[in-house]
């Protein structure tokens, strides 16, 4: 699964008992093969149902369990040998575990093989989970349905009743009974098709009947029924088709459907098994919780991270559909292929794909340069969550289902992806993909478990990586590097603790030892060997005084030096010592200490003044990113401050913004195109009265009929622009140009801008848009996003949430991650001790279930801000002063 971009912070036995206190089935019978028939009745936003469920009963059973959530069974049947056991089991619930229980009278004989027949009828939800149903507008205007799934992690219970653990591997046949003129699709191809009376209408229906499964999970099976377009490829070994509703322009699949053709061959390459499956679909879902579901043969997304109007999208944008592509198509054998035993296992399947992702966007697209932007992106992001108290281990033990949606989370996707980027790193490419290829060959169809893989990774490289890597995975955080030197003996010293953003870790937090890549990079090239495995070591400084550690930042840690020496390696990357990668680590990790206290925030505002000359985007971006930053801490600050703090990130972007200027041509490439992008938008957003002038100009052409007027690669920085400097007449204009729109990318945009209107009755409209109708529950954190920027957004944020709560509970069920999203965004904008009070004192009558994690995680945030201010708040006023940025 590809997670949305929510603009945040953000090993055990198989399936038998309840194993470490997980909720799961009885071992008594395990499943081997499921028929599920399904006809959906658009009209009553229902489904009936019938699942045959062939078992072989490893106890003597007079009872069956199965899950079921939301489901009303209306009969059931126990056969064995052709004879029936039970004609009407009784038949219980537990509500807590969704769990229902079929008792009868007899017994089945441990060895032998069963079936359980159960009829059913379900709702097609409109809460994005299980057999859910989602809504378009077809071109003529008018609505349309379309009944899909998403299963992953513990929903394919709200479709069918089912064994639903992972390990709990069965074949699917599937047969879908819908009106003729719709398209059925599923995991599988087409075996055939048959008229049949259908049970809810009457009327002659077709019954679309796929071929068999291989054995596979229950959360990756899929189905679809609706009106659907496609294009096709037959450039692959199988069919590849891209399907979209009407409504949709079927031709923007076609980038999407080209780079599957392209990545599936070279997965089979890279990995050495073949894609097992006869076809692959991909399909645009009007209505999805998150950014795409690897449902084996057919994946599910976004109509945004799948559908690319190459003309009317910019090159962020592009990148985005690359990564989620790839991403969903590694998963086809990182999750689907070989699949973690349990959940707390999700980085394997997370955690390769966001590597894999990266890995074959370098190979296709090496002009992107994305091995620098990893720095900045995942690295960034798994080092910022697990910064918090609240973060959790790779492995995290889960044990019930509302458990599992919060892992999907910046650990198991972004520092997943880093510990293998350090494994990949530490053994070299050719004998980390050696051991990733004997790895899934060994366990091809079955379940995995996180030492399966270290056992792999070991034989191919003859290292023992279970004793190196299980810090990592199995314990939560990761180091901060203290370097110290003495110049009189020629030394540094380097010392490891756990790093937290608070700055307050206690003894008992910090006895975890990381086995630390130290990856020291000097005139004389980078020395891989040396490790530290202990507390602290002693190393002899380098002749030539240049040195740094974590070259390129391929290891998970921060490194604090002395301010001397963070002068002297300021001045090696102007030399050109530095690489991108270091140069971008360097300042992230200056910006991360200065949070925790472990270095002095005029120290990096002074470190950042002296990289005005800097020429790569991604260390740009990263200079930009650290600021905002500290301009969100801040926040509710003195205004001169926050005024100098603006007026300082305007003097360091504005001249590298006017010299690139803002026209973009064929010519540019694709990262020059995002530079110049992103200096635009910084440089108008911080004050620069000429970009400005320039946006509101384009905006008033663009919104007055000359498209051309309006670059895509800037089309949100315009928009936003012109919010912030203007008022309700853009306001509207943006809004009916929401509304009037037809492309995903186009409409989001239009929506992640509104929250910047600053006027407290656009404030309000924008929080009337989240359920007034018009924006997709799918997408309630776009307009939101916007109003993280200023203070008043923030504070009207949490009154809107505090006010309405119930019915933001009703609509985004603790089941959903969308949920935790909303209250990580609406809380976690706030940098005071009063403000943290009164989130702590909303939601300590509340259930926290299914968002517990988030709430803390933002709790956390704000904590790190609250004593980043005490310490700090006097030292940034008197350097701003001191270097003329207020008065």
């Amino acid at each position: 699964m590809c997670r949305t971009q929510a603009g945040v912070d953000m090993t055990g036995g198989g399936a038998s008992g309840s194993s470490q206190g997980r909720e799961l089935l009885p071992a008594n019978v395990v499943p081997r093969h499921y028929h599920v028939t399904l006809e959906p009745d658009f009209e009553k936003l229902t489904f009936e149902g019938t699942v045959v469920i062939d078992v072989d009963v490893a106890e003597d059973s007079s009872s069956m369990a199965v899950n079921t959530l939301e489901l009303d069974i209306r009969s059931a049947k126990v056969s064995s040998g052709g004879q029936t056991i039970s004609s009407a089991p009784r038949v219980s619930r537990d509500e807590s575990t969704q769990v229902s229980k079929f008792d009868f009278d007899g017994s089945l004989a441990k060895g032998s093989q069963a079936q359980l027949e159960i009829s059913f009828t379900g709702h097609l939800n409109d809460k994005m989970v299980g057999f859910y149903r989602s809504t378009y507008k077809r071109p003529d205007g008018s609505d349309g349905i379309l009944a899909t799934t998403q299963m992953e992690p513990t929903d394919a219970r709200r479709a069918f009743p089912c064994f639903d653990e992972p390990a709990l591997k069965a074949k699917f046949t599937i047969t879908l009974v819908a009106d003729k003129k719709l398209t059925c699709l599923s995991n599988m191809d087409v075996a055939s098709e048959t008229e049949v009376q259908s049970k809810i209408s009457g009327t002659t229906k077709k019954a679309v009947h796929f071929n068999t499964s291989p054995l596979m999970s229950t959360y990756l099976v899929a189905f679809i029924v609706g009106e659907l377009n496609y294009v096709e490829s037959l450039d692959f070994r199988v069919p590849v088709r891209v399907y979209a509703p009407p409504g949709q322009d079927i031709e923007h699949g076609r980038f999407s459907l080209d780079l599957a053709v392209k990545t599936l061959k070279f997965y089979e390459k890279v990995f050495g098994i073949d894609f097992p499956l006869p076809k692959m679909d991909q399909v645009a879902i009007p209505d999805f919780a998150q950014g795409a579901m690897e449902n084996w043969g057919l994946i599910t997304y976004r109509v945004v991270d799948l559908l690319l109007d190459e003309k009317a999208s910019g090159a962020a944008t592009k990148e985005r559909v690359a990564e989620v592509v790839q991403h969903e198509l590694a998963h086809q054998w990182f999750g689907n292929l070989v699949t973690m035993d349990w959940w707390e296992g999700l980085w394997l399947n997370e955690g390769f794909a966001t590597w894999a992702s990266w890995y074959s966007c370098n190979v296709f697209y090496p002009e992107w340069h994305v091995w620098q932007t990893y720095v900045t992106d995942n690295l960034q992001s798994a080092l910022s969550l697990d910064s918090l108290r609240s973060s959790h281990p790779i492995e995290v033990p889960v044990k019930r289902a509302d458990e599992i949606n919060q892992i999907f989370d910046a650990i198991s996707y972004s520092k997943g992806s880093c510990v293998l980027r350090m494994i990949s790193t530490y053994l070299g490419e050719d004998i980390f993909l050696e051991g990733v290829r004997q790895y899934l060959k060994k366990h091809a169809y079955g379940n995995t478990q996180t030492g399966d893989l270290w056992a792999s990774l070991s034989a191919a490289s003859g290292k023992p990586l279970q004793e190196i890597m299980s810090a990592w995975t199995k314990k939560v955080g990761y180091p901060v590097l203290t370097v110290t030197e003495n110049e009189e003996e020629g030394s540094v010293h380097v010392k490891q603790n756990r790093f937290l953003r608070t700055g307050d870790t206690k003894p008992e937090e910090d006895e975890v030892l990381y086995p630390v890549f130290l990856s020291m990079r000097t005139k004389d090239g980078v020395d891989k060997s040396l490790a530290l495995n202990e507390r602290e070591r002693v190393l002899e400084l380098p002749s030539g005084d240049f040195f740094k550690l974590n070259a390129n930042h391929t290891g998970i840690y921060r490194t604090s030096y002395t301010p001397s020496r963070l002068e002297k390696l300021g001045k090696a990357a102007k030399e050109g010592l530095l690489t991108v990668e270091d140069r971008a680590g360097m300042i992230a990790d200056a910006g991360a200490l200065a949070t925790s206290g472990y270095q002095k925030t005029s120290g990096v505002l002074s470190l950042l003044k002296g990289f005005d000359s800097e020429t790569e985007f991604v260390v740009w971006n990263e200079i930009i990113g650290r600021l905002a930053g500290i301009q969100s801490a801040w926040m509710f600050e003195d205004k001169a401050v926050r005024d100098g703090l603006e007026a300082f990130l305007r003097d360091l972007v504005s001249p590298k913004a006017h010299k690139m200027g803002w026209q973009f041509s064929d010519n540019d490439g694709h990262v020059e195109q995002q530079f110049k992008a992103m200096m635009f938008e910084v440089a108008g957003l911080s004050g620069d009265e000429t970009i400005i002038a320039a946006a509101r100009d384009m905006f008033a052409k663009f919104m007055s009929g000359d498209r051309a007027a309006l670059h895509p690669n800037i089309r949100k920085s315009v928009f936003t622009i012109a919010l912030k400097f203007g008022g309700e007449q853009e306001y509207n204009k943006i809004l009916e140009h929401y509304r009037s729109a037809t492309n995903s990318d186009e409409r989001n945009s239009c929506l992640r801008c509104l929250g910047r209107a600053k006027d407290p009755i656009l404030v309000e409209r924008t929080l009337a848009l989240l359920f007034g109708g018009e924006v997709k529950d799918q997408d309630v954190y776009l307009p939101v996003s916007g109003l993280r920027s200023h203070p008043a957004g923030i504070e009207a944020m949490f009154a809107w949430m505090t006010t309405n709560w119930d019915e933001i509970y009703r609509r985004l069920p603790p089941g959903l991650s969308i949920l935790g999203n909303m209250v990580m965004i609406m809380t976690s904008g706030f940098t005071t001790q009063d403000q943290l009070s009164n989130v702590e004192k909303f939601f300590v009558s509340k259930n926290n279930n299914g968002y517990d994690q988030s709430l803390e995680q933002s709790k956390d945030s704000i904590r790190s801000k609250v004593s980043w201010l005490a310490r700090d708040g006097e030292d940034v006023a008197a350097w701003l002063k001191a270097n003329g940025y207020s008065a």
